[in-house]
């Protein structure tokens, strides 16, 4: 599919006549830091310590969920109930403790390449993702200076519902005062690609993971780059398609 039939279909079933690209929002774990191995395994740990089953497979496809949400399907699918808020708090400190054991997650390969482009088209930058690990959230200002803003992002603490609901892309949305046809999403997971396109943006999936691609189509990408440093690449001609579509 070219760029223009995937902007012409996005516009066709949302009902617009044309994209007022203002604002890209960038999923954190997997599209910019390299951090979701160690979330994979944190998971499966802390997991284990509490005599759940959460393959570092499975990890991957409930990226972009909430803590509480990941532990809450686990444990309801083992225990046939929900969790205790105690139960989840202790959980969600081992996994925390987990990851704290790893080595700082390095930026995703190509993503400053592709934030210094956006950057120079006059986009608004945002964050939006479903973690509540704040040593990544402190560690995007030093990755990446001068690209985000505090008041700009959207975390776990921002919203009732993580992804796959469209609460948190919804929650960017008002935060910088656009309209859905003003900015596009950039995912990487299935539960991310799912919020971007409930919420009624032109979502872009990136497959940084270890993934079937197909996944990220079913789940409603309207378009799929195989790796980051090929989306930056290609940036400007999207872009350029994008503004000729205005």
């Amino acid at each position: 599919m070219t760029y223009q039939e995937a902007i012409t279909r996005y516009l066709q079933r949302n009902g617009y006549t044309s994209l007022c690209l203002k604002a890209v929002l960038f999923d954190m774990d997997g599209i910019l830091f390299n951090s979701m191995p160690y979330h994979a395994e944190a998971w499966h740990t802390a997991m284990a310590q509490h005599g759940l089953h959460l393959s570092r497979e499975e990890a991957y496809l409930h990226e972009g969920r909430t803590g509480t949400d990941t532990i809450g399907i686990v444990y309801q699918r083992q225990y046939g109930k929900q969790p205790s808020p105690e139960e989840i708090k202790t959980i969600y400190a081992d996994k925390c403790t987990a990851f704290g054991n790893y080595p700082d997650p390095e930026p995703v390969n190509g993503i400053s390449e592709l934030l210094e482009e956006i950057k120079e088209c006059g986009l608004l930058r945002m964050v939006v993702t479903g973690s509540g690990q704040p040593s990544l959230i402190d560690r995007l200002t030093h990755s990446f200076p001068g690209m985000f803003q505090r008041d700009q992002m959207v975390t776990a603490f921002d919203v009732k519902q993580g992804k796959p609901n469209p609460e948190p892309y919804l929650t960017a949305l008002k935060k910088a005062h656009l309209q859905p046809d003003q900015a596009i999403v950039v995912e990487n997971a299935p539960m991310g690609v799912q919020a971007g396109a409930a919420a009624g943006l032109f979502t872009i999936a990136v497959n940084t993971g270890p993934i079937d691609g197909q996944l990220l189509i079913d789940a409603g990408a309207d378009l799929l780059f195989a790796s980051m440093p090929e989306f930056a690449k290609k940036w400007n001609a999207l872009y350029r398609e994008m503004t000729h579509q205005a």
